[in-house]
Formats: structure tokens, sequence, C-alpha cells
């Protein structure tokens, strides 16, 4: 299994804090965001690679937190699988070319083949990720993670989804008018055998490609894909209120 971290997003909502700055690599405790993550999935051995994608604007930050990384620098941790970062050229906010292209573009320039992890680069979590990869091991089809919204406006920024039996997903919507239950999607998705012609065709049939529940969306629509609960809390850092609150108590994760 491969894993795509999206992080060519430029966080307008955190500006001045992010305007020349990538917001995966912003410090929170004692690690950036992106390093959460990647920390935490690496230690199960169950990844071959990691790719970065970032834009133009950010990618020689990247560059340089990667060669820090493999070199340990700054108390960082090498990781088991290697790390590669790819730009995909975007310069601006306005002229970004959407998460599920990222991931096509991923698939294609790093030549990825087979399962596929695809995580947002800008989330982080109270809990490991090691329970999701159990999960995605044990299911016949492609896994996604889901949590109980109660507020009906959170509900229509995000992937609302209708369950079947033992977790089978019957449908996702990707920010509704009028969702269907209060079962809301995180951005952490794994997919078996994501090709770059079955994103071809997705994106060919109409899936979406800037938000990258569009891509589960699809999936849901034409493959199984099971639903397990989330076993804890995701914080968004969307604004310099809450990111220097997060930074200022997050102390790790709970297995």
């Amino acid at each position: 299994m491969n894993c795509v971290i999206l992080a060519a997003g430029y966080a307008t909502r955190l500006y001045p804090l992010t305007e020349n700055f990538p917001k995966p690599l912003l410090k929170v405790g004692e690690k950036t965001i992106v390093d959460w993550l990647i920390d935490d999935v690496d230690r199960f051995g169950k990844i071959e690679r990691f790719v970065v994608v970032t834009n133009a604007k950010f990618a020689d930050f990247f560059y340089k937190w990667r060669d820090d990384k493999a070199s340990g620098v700054d108390a960082l941790v090498p990781s088991k699988a290697p790390i590669e970062v790819l730009n995909d050229g975007s310069t601006s906010n306005e002229t970004r070319i959407g998460a599920v292209k990222d991931v096509l573009f991923a698939i294609e320039e790093a030549n990825l083949s087979g399962d596929l992890l695809v995580l947002a680069g800008d989330n982080v979590l109270d809990f490991s990720l090691g329970a999701f990869l159990d999960y995605f091991e044990r299911v016949d089809g492609d896994a996604i993670m889901r949590y109980y919204e109660p507020d009906p406006n959170k509900l229509r920024k995000c992937g609302v989804l209708e369950l079947g039996e033992n977790d089978l997903v019957l449908s996702m919507v990707e920010k509704p008018q009028e969702p269907k239950s209060n079962w809301c999607v995180p951005p952490f998705y794994a997919y078996r055998n994501l090709t770059a012609t079955k994103l071809r065709d997705a994106l060919e049939q109409g899936c979406g490609y800037d938000a990258p529940g569009s891509l589960a969306a699809w999936a849901c629509a034409n493959e199984k894909v099971y639903a397990t609960l989330m076993p804890g809390k995701r914080f968004d850092v969307g604004d310099l209120e809450s990111y220097n609150k997060i930074s200022a108590e997050y102390r790790g994760f709970n297995e």
C-alpha cells in the first residue's frame, strides 16, 4: 500500500499565518501537522511509499522538510518508508487543480499501483489511524470513516453517508443541501487498487475534482465501500484562534 498526502491547498482562512507558509508544516505541539500523520501511519509498516503533493508556491518548504526529516534534523523522525514530494504546478488558490486531480497526478508522476491510502495533510487527530488500516484489510472493498454530526449547517459542508448493513455505504453526497443522514466523512480514504485509468474514468463520468471526498462519493456509487466509526476527534485548524488553541493544548493521540 502507498500513501498520498494532499498538501497543495493555500489555507486562505489562516492568513496571514499561511500566506507565505504551508499549513501542513505548521507546528502543533511538538511536531508539524504532517509529521503527526506520517509518523503515526509509518510505524505500522504497511506503507511502501509516501507521496506528498504540494504546489509551486510551497514546494521549496516541503523539499527542505523532506530532506530534514530524512536526516533527522531538529529531532524529526525519519520514516521507514521513503517520502517523495511532488509539485503540482499551481501557484494560487484560484489556479489550484483540485484534490482529486492531485491524486491522479501523484499516481501518474510517482508510478503508483495497488492499494492507496489518501490523507488530507492539514488534519490534527486525537487518535491513531492504525485501526483504520486494520479495518481496510478486513473488508472486501474501499474503506472510509464516519462520525455523527448533529449540526445541519456542518452537514452541508461535508460528505454525508447513507448506511446499509455491516457498514456498507449505500450512497455518499458531497456538501448536500438536504442531508439524508447525520453521518459525516472525514478526509481519510483507503482505496483498493486505485489506478490512473480508474481515476480518469471517474473524472470523465462527472466525478468532482476539487474536494477529496468527491472521489469517495464516486466510489460509493460504483464500488463496495465500507465506513467504520471514527474512534476519536478531528480538529479543524481553520483560523488563527483555533490554531493557537490547538497548538497550545495538543499533546498527541491515544491508541
